[in-house]
């Protein structure tokens, strides 16, 4: 079993910027894959960012050039970095996690972008 504990969102102006984490009750060295999805009212969920376990990353085309994902192995803790955010952005934002064959999920937060 894996808990992800995401830390919490909030309210950003367009334009912004936001950082979220996603802390493991394990060490992520054993998840083969970490992501971020997020899921907007009314919508699907949908991909935002992965990190594969030997690092190499990818993105939604709707966050390139914006977000960043990355992790702190000694922390077990993954990150995404939200730069000039959009009202679009505006979704509950997920951790995820996979180990073999098992898909773990944070509780989710919320971010919410408006003036």
């Amino acid at each position: 079993q894996v808990q992800l504990v995401e830390s919490r969102g909030g309210l950003v102006q367009p334009g912004g910027s936001l950082r979220l984490s996603c802390a493991a009750s394990r060490s992520i060295f054993s998840m083969d894959d970490m992501a971020w999805y997020r899921q907007a009212p009314g919508k699907q969920r949908e991909l935002v960012a992965e990190i594969i376990s030997g690092g190499s990353t990818n993105y939604a085309d709707s966050v390139k050039d914006r977000f960043t994902i990355s992790r702190d192995k000694a922390k077990n803790t993954m990150y995404l970095q939200m730069n000039s955010l959009k009202p679009e952005d505006t979704a509950v934002y997920y951790c995820h996690a996979k180990i073999k064959f098992m898909n773990y999920w944070g509780q989710g937060t919320q971010v919410t972008v408006s003036s």
